[in-house]
C-alpha cells in the first residue's frame, strides 16, 4: 500500500509533527538534538532570515555543511523559503565546490567556518552569490531568533526542490533536478510500506546527507514519518558499534562496504551488538548475497537491499521484509514504478531471462539535468529514464544488476566518472595519454586504477601525479594504483577500449 498521506509540502509535515509529537526528539548529532517543535520553529526562523537577505522562491541555495542537526535545520529552511537546495559534500575539493556554485548559479551559501575561509578569495568569481551564512554561531543565531519577515512556506511539490550533483560519463558532474513529490514518493512507496519506517523507529544513520540516498532516507523520509534519527558526521566502524550498543537503534542504513567492515569486527558466538535492531537497509552499490546472508546470521535481523540511482530520487527496486528473496537480487520494482529491460543491440524488450538495459518510468523520475538539455534528452526518452545499467529478471520478476553500459565506477556506493580523473591526469607533465578503469576490490566493490602512456623521452613521477590528483579530486576519486603502459588502446573514432586495459590488471 502506497502511503500517499506522507506526500505533502514540507511545512505541512513539520506542522503535523509539531502538533502531534512536538516534544519528541527529531534529530540528534554528537553535540546537540532538536525536537519536532524545535525543528519547525528554528527552520521557520531561518527561512524568514533567508527571505530577508533576498533569497526568493526558485533561487538556488548551496548547503556546504557536515552531517549535523545544523544541516537538517538549514535543509528545511531552504525549502521553506521556496528555494532550491543544492547540497555539496563537505569534503569536496575547492574546484569541485566552485564548479557546483557556478553551474547552479547559487544565490546563497550556508557553509561551515572551515570551508568559508577557503572560499573567501574565490567568491569574487561568483557574481551570483549574494549571501553567505556561516554555520558556526551565525546560523545558530538566525535559527534561534525571529526574523523580520515570516517563512514563505510555499506548498511546493511539483517544482524543482533539489539539484544534486552526480558524476557522469562525460566527466563534469551533472546537476540532477528533483522534486519534493518525487522524493516523497519513494518514502510513500518504498521506505514506509516495504522497510516499515515509522514514528516508532530509532534510526542510526551514517549516510552522507548531500547524497541522494541519505537525503531521501535520513532527512526527508524521517520528516515524513516522524521517526527519530541519530546522525553520524561520518562512518566509523567503532563508533557505529558503540552507538548500536548504547542507543539501541531499531534501524540502521548503510552501503555494502559498511556492512562488510562491521561484520569483520563481530566474532562467532558474540552477544548481539544491537538487540533492538529489527532491520537494516543497504543501497548505493550491489550487495553480494553472501554478505547479506552473513549479516542476518550474525545480527539476527533482516538486511534489505535494493537498487537506486539519483535520477530516480533513489530507489527503483527493493527486497521486502517477508517472502522469497533470491540472494544477490536487488528485489522487485517499487510499487508505482514501471521497469523494462531493453536488448542493448536491438533496442527491443529483452527476452525472458536475458540481459538488458534497465529503463524506468514513474513519479520519482528526475525533471532533467540542470543546464544540460542534450544530456537530458539522451537520458529521458518518451517518458522513460534510461539508466545505462544492465540487469536480468527471473520468472518471479526479481531483478539482478549484471553490469553497466555506462562507464561509471562505483566505489563503496560513490560514483566516479573516469573522464573526471583523466582530465586532471592528462594535464600532468610527461603524460601523453591516459585512461581509468575499474578494478575489483574485496571491500569497496571496485576502485579506479589509472593507466598512463608517457611522452617520448619523458618520464612520469607517479608520486607527484598522485599528489596532484589528491589536490584536485575528492579522496574517493583518487586512483588506487597507477600503471605505466606503452599505449592506451582506442577505437578508430578515438574511444578508449577499457576492456583491453582491464586485461592488463594484476590478477
Amino acid at each position: 500500500m502506497i502511503r500517499t498521506d506522507l506526500i505533502a509540502p514540507l511545512p505541512v509535515l513539520l506542522a503535523r509533527h509539531a502538533a502531534e509529537r512536538g516534544g519528541k526528539r527529531a534529530f540528534r548529532d554528537s553535540t546537540r538534538g532538536v525536537t519536532w517543535a524545535g525543528l519547525a520553529a528554528r527552520s521557520g526562523n531561518l527561512a524568514g532570515h533567508l527571505a530577508a537577505a533576498g533569497v526568493a522562491p526558485g533561487d538556488r541555495v548551496a548547503l556546504l555543511l557536515p552531517n549535523s542537526v545544523a544541516w537538517i535545520e538549514a535543509g528545511c529552511a531552504i525549502l521553506r523559503a521556496g528555494a532550491i537546495n543544492v547540497p555539496i559534500s563537505h569534503d569536496a575539493t575547492l574546484p569541485e565546490i566552485l564548479y557546483r556554485l557556478e553551474d547552479a548559479g547559487c544565490r546563497a551559501l550556508i557553509v561551515s567556518a572551515e570551508r568559508a575561509g577557503q572560499l573567501a578569495e574565490a567568491r569574487a568569481g561568483l557574481p551570483a552569490l549574494a549571501t553567505v551564512i556561516i554555520a558556526d554561531g551565525e546560523l545558530e543565531g538566525l535559527s534561534g531568533s525571529p526574523p523580520l519577515m515570516p517563512a514563505a512556506d510555499p506548498p511546493l511539490l511539483e517544482e524543482a526542490a533539489f539539484i544534486i550533483y552526480t558524476s557522469g560519463t562525460t566527466g563534469r558532474a551533472k546537476g540532477v533536478i528533483l522534486t519534493l513529490r518525487g522524493m516523497l514518493w519513494v518514502t510513500a512507496a518504498c521506505w514506509a510500506p516495504i522497510l516499515g519506517l515509522s514514528d516508532e523507529d530509532e534510526f542510526l544513520s551514517p549516510l552522507p546527507l548531500f547524497h541522494s540516498y541519505g537525503l531521501n532516507l535520513a532527512f526527508l523520509s524521517a520528516i515524513a514519518t516522524g521517526c527519530s534519527v541519530r546522525i553520524m558526521e561520518r562512518y566509523s566502524t567503532g563508533e557505529v558499534r558503540r552507538l548500536m550498543a548504547e542507543e539501541q537503534p531499531t534501524l540502521f542504513a548503510g552501503v555494502p562496504t559498511m556492512f562488510h567492515y562491521l561484520l569483520q569486527t563481530i566474532s562467532e558466538g558474540e552477544a548481539p551488538v544491537a538487540p533492538r535492531l529489527m532491520r537494516s537497509v543497504s543501497a548505493g552499490a550491489i550487495m553480494p548475497g553472501t554478505l547479506n546472508r552473513s549479516w542476518e546470521e550474525r545480527f539476527g535481523s533482516r538486511l534489505l537491499d535494493g537498487y537506486g540511482i539519483t535520477e530516480t530520487c533513489t530507489m527503483v527496486t527493493m527486497n521486502w521484509m517477508h517472502g522469497a528473496r533470491p540472494l544477490g537480487s536487488c528485489g522487485l520494482p517499487v510499487p508505482g514504478l514501471t521497469v523494462r529491460l531493453l536488448d542493448p543491440v536491438s533496442g527491443e524488450d529483452a527476452a525472458p531471462g536475458a540481459e538488458g538495459e534497465l529503463i524506468v518510468r514513474g513519479p520519482n523520475v528526475m525533471l532533467g539535468y540542470h543546464n544540460k538539455p542534450a544530456e537530458t534528452a539522451q537520458a529521458l526518452r518518451r517518458g522513460w529514464y534510461h539508466t545505462g545499467d544492465l540487469a536480468r529478471a527471473d520468472a518471479e520478476g526479481f531483478l539482478t544488476i549484471t553490469g553497466r553500459l555506462k562507464e561509471l565506477i562505483i566505489r563503496g556506493g560513490q560514483n566516479i566518472a573516469p573522464a573526471e580523473i583523466e582530465e586532471v591526469a592528462a594535464a600532468f607533465p610527461g603524460v601523453r595519454d591516459c585512461a581509468v578503469v575499474a578494478a575489483p576490490h574485496a571491500e569497496l566493490g571496485e576502485v579506479p586504477v589509472l593507466f598512463v602512456a608517457e611522452k617520448p623521452g619523458q618520464g612520469v613521477d607517479v608520486a607527484a601525479l598522485l599528489a596532484a590528483l589528491r589536490q584536485a579530486l575528492s579522496a574517493y576519486k583518487v586512483p588506487h594504483a597507477v600503471h605505466i603502459t606503452e599505449e592506451i588502446p582506442r577505437t578508430g573514432s578515438g574511444k578508449i577500449m577499457r576492456f583491453r586495459l582491464k586485461e592488463l590488471l594484476p590478477q
